[in-house]
């Protein structure tokens, strides 16, 4: 009797279990119906796609995406306390372009050529702690209003080579070069070949070989050649680490960011471009080199900043990159009179050379009263990006609102008023 009673006890728990368990399940099903239909319309929602699933799996929706701003960073890498890599990165969400502009390590920062040290190369000012005095000098160096830094081990370019199976590159010439002191041995052979994380590190650390024979001067030698290599490589990287397989390397990727990457971009910030980074062409990507030349000062080798030059170089890529639209003027039609308001002619034909060097035309110059602000006046109902860009070349400039001032000439388009606060810029 008693185990007839167990019997039916046992059978009782049993149906309870098997009850729960297919209330356990039909629950489970339910919610996971629910998290595949949120990700599906998300992703159809914020656009279809990796993209658009990568939008809804961090919460952003197609108004915070629409919104999102163009980011520029600027990336350094560390070894050793020291930074060789100084590029300057932007990238637009809405038009996916961006460029990789790289800074000479041995550029000069000091104010007097005649007495300079390598210490006023700017790969001296970072020593391995100050990434914000370096975004200072690039800051001045270029125009530019940089926020935002990213201070890269190359101990993280290793393991993410590594992470993501090697990157297939083209490696240009022979490096061969040792250094004792720094543990650094390179020893590649030239040609298109996949590079693991150790060889990846001595590609874009290479200058010259141990003999001192270098890149070709058609290429671009010793610095000029590295930085080449580098931005180049960067886009192989790139190429190689936005694959769709690579999805399922995200933690990887995030560990060595936390470990290897110091950088006061906040993590929202740097999720919020994710989704359409994960879209880039990197044929949309453009290369260069900051606008300047070599010279040797007091003994010492330095790359001389042609900043007027680079400030018209940045302008022009941020335009590009940025999408600004001009109603299809060509700023070489356009008839700009200068009128000289500082008492210097040093001035007015440092203002003539930068506006003409940026494709400007200069069909006026002359002389008029002292003035302590320069002013820039639009005649011809121009796009407000023409203005900014001129006021962005000269580092100063104030709009009139008057724009029917007096001119010389009643066809002139723009009239340009230079006054005391201009500062003529090496």
């Amino acid at each position: 009797m008693s185990k007839d009673i167990n019997k039916k006890n046992n059978n009782k728990n049993k149906k309870r279990k098997l009850n729960y368990l297919k209330l356990f399940l039909c629950m489970f099903l339910i919610i996971l119906l629910g998290i595949i239909t949120y990700f599906v319309y998300g992703t159809i929602r914020n656009g279809g796609g990796l993209e658009g699933f990568l939008s809804t799996a961090i919460g952003q929706s197609k108004e915070e995406k629409e919104n999102l701003q163009p980011i520029s960073v600027l990336l350094l890498g560390s070894s050793q306390n020291l930074t060789d890599t100084i590029i300057v990165a932007k990238y637009n969400p809405h038009t996916q372009s961006a460029y990789l502009i790289s800074i000479p390590r041995d550029t000069y920062t000091g104010q007097n050529k005649n007495t300079a040290q390598a210490s006023d190369k700017i790969n001296s000012i970072y020593q391995g702690k100050y990434p914000e005095k370096t975004l200072k000098a690039v800051n001045s160096i270029t125009g530019l209003n940089l926020k935002y830094y990213a201070v890269i081990d190359t101990v993280a370019l290793r393991e993410l080579v590594d992470t993501i199976g090697g990157v297939y590159f083209d490696v240009p010439i022979d490096m061969h070069y040792t250094d004792k002191k720094q543990d650094l041995y390179i020893d590649l052979k030239a040609g298109y070949q996949l590079l693991d994380g150790n060889k990846a590190e001595q590609v874009v650390r290479f200058r010259h070989n141990s003999d001192g024979t270098t890149y070709s001067a058609e290429y671009g030698d010793n610095d000029i050649g590295r930085m080449k290599t580098q931005r180049n490589f960067l886009k192989a990287v790139m190429k190689q680490t936005l694959k769709l397989e690579n999805i399922k390397n995200i933690n990887n990727f995030v560990n060595i960011i936390k470990k290897y990457v110091d950088t006061n971009i906040p993590t929202s910030t740097l999720l919020e471009y994710v989704p359409s980074a994960c879209s880039f062409n990197i044929d949309n990507l453009e290369t260069g080199t900051l606008k300047g030349f070599p010279e040797k000062c007091n003994g010492v080798w330095l790359f001389i900043n042609n900043k007027p030059a680079s400030k018209s170089y940045f302008l022009q890529l941020n335009n590009k990159i940025d999408g600004i639209e001009t109603n299809n003027i060509n700023i070489s039609d356009l008839k700009i009179e200068i009128l000289n308001g500082s008492g210097s002619q040093k001035k007015l034909k440092s203002v003539v050379s930068i506006l003409k060097n940026s494709g400007f035309n200069i069909t006026k110059t002359g002389s008029t009263k002292s003035t302590s602000k320069t002013t820039i006046t639009n005649r011809s109902d121009l796009p407000n990006s023409i203005l900014e860009n001129i006021k962005t070349l000269l580092s100063c400039g104030t709009f009139n609102e008057n724009p029917n001032t007096s001119s010389s000439q009643s066809s002139i388009d723009i009239t340009i008023v230079i006054g005391k606060d201009y500062i003529i810029e090496n």
